[in-house]
């Protein structure tokens, strides 16, 4: 292995590596400074994140962060900002949790109908603001941002109010979903390498989904025609349209598939845990991925660890606030800071990388002449 290529490996670790030193170092302060001690904290929070209870947890909320993150890394790759994925999945979780309590199919079936339903909306929902852009030129984040609000408060909370199973209820839901409709989960698989998995934890069979999905994003994107079109449209779309790439298919192309996967977001909270839509359904998720797909640069390894990363810290919350150690904001503070430090140490290493780029390049032509 030459100079050449372990500085390439040095730059590529360099950036997430800066990000969470900084991270701790300015953590620790704040511990310091609210009267927490940071050492105490931070033991506990890796004392706890590292049993098998709590890696389960980890998994759990990793995975639609992860989900989510994918569904805007597709838009980021064709240099679209996609911020739709919170209107789209959560109008996407109210019609298939609607749609999977009115049916009684065999299971494996009925669990497709559910998770295809859930992808269906999504795509559709987010190939409007596609549609908008190629068809009026509308920008892609003012009309995502638009249809957030009309899925969202318009639409689902419209809605759910002619759905509610029991209007008696404090939450209240949709009509569960029956038992041929509940994914089974992944303790059994996960107990086959450890020990039985206790205090009721259960791994969400999305997660095995979200692999699924990560690969294919990863072979898509890097490995066929249509990712290289893609991220050539992204990239310079003047030359790709010059290269007989279509700039308004690859837009449509790009929203669609971003809606398709931001469908699947929601699918652990219907399929998994509470088997309908009711009004505490989790929010918030389509904001995290992109801050989960800018932190793992729109990879899917590096989304991964990013999504592992907020998992971690989102387990560890309730743990410091039950141990009264630390307030559990200082892990909004610790995400927030790798985020912005992470986006200053990628462009720094960036322009580092082009810089010896145009090194190299300068010395092959002076070695050629």
């Amino acid at each position: 292995m030459n100079a050449g290529t372990l500085r390439r490996i040095g730059l590529a670790a360099a950036a997430p590596l800066v990000s969470a030193v900084i991270a701790i170092l300015i953590s620790s302060i704040v511990l310091e400074l609210s009267g927490s001690d940071a050492i105490e904290t931070f033991k506990t929070m890796i004392e706890n994140g590292t049993k098998l209870e709590s890696v389960i947890d980890m998994l759990n909320r990793a995975t639609p962060l992860y989900l989510s993150a994918i569904a805007a890394a597709i838009g980021f790759r064709m240099n679209l900002f996609n911020i739709g994925v919170e209107g789209q999945y959560i109008l996407a979780a109210f019609v298939a949790a609607v749609v999977g309590a009115e049916l009684n199919l065999w299971g494996p079936l009925h669990i497709t109908v559910i998770l295809l339903t859930a992808m269906l909306v999504g795509a559709a929902w987010s190939g409007l603001a596609g549609l908008l852009k190629v068809t009026r030129g509308v920008n892609e984040v003012i009309s995502t941002i638009m249809l957030n609000f009309i899925a969202v408060g318009g639409l689902v909370a419209g809605l759910l109010p002619k759905f509610i199973d029991d209007p008696t209820a404090t939450n209240q839901g949709t009509t569960p979903i029956g038992e041929s409709g509940r994914l089974p989960d992944l303790n059994s698989w996960v107990e086959v390498f450890t020990r039985e998995i206790t205090k009721g934890r259960r791994l969400t069979g999305v997660f095995l989904i979200a692999v699924i999905v990560g690969v294919i994003y990863h072979i898509v994107i890097n490995r066929s025609r249509l990712g290289f079109d893609i991220r050539a449209s992204g990239m310079n779309p003047t030359a790709a349209r010059a290269g007989g790439v279509p700039p308004k298919r690859m837009v449509m192309f790009a929203m669609v598939g971003g809606g398709l996967v931001a469908g699947l977001v929601g699918m652990p909270e219907i399929l998994s845990d509470t088997h309908a839509y009711d009004q505490g359904f989790i929010q918030g998720l389509g904001f995290a991925g992109i801050a989960v797909a800018l932190l793992g640069r729109n990879s899917a390894l590096g989304m991964a660890l990013a999504a592992l990363l907020f998992g971690f810290l989102d387990s560890s919350a309730a743990v410091l606030q039950v141990s009264n150690l630390a307030s559990s904001e200082i892990v909004v503070i610790m995400q927030a800071t790798i985020l912005l430090v992470a986006v200053i140490a990628y462009e720094v290493v960036n322009r580092i990388r082009q810089r010896d780029e145009v090194r190299r390049a300068a010395q092959l032509v002076e070695a050629t002449a």
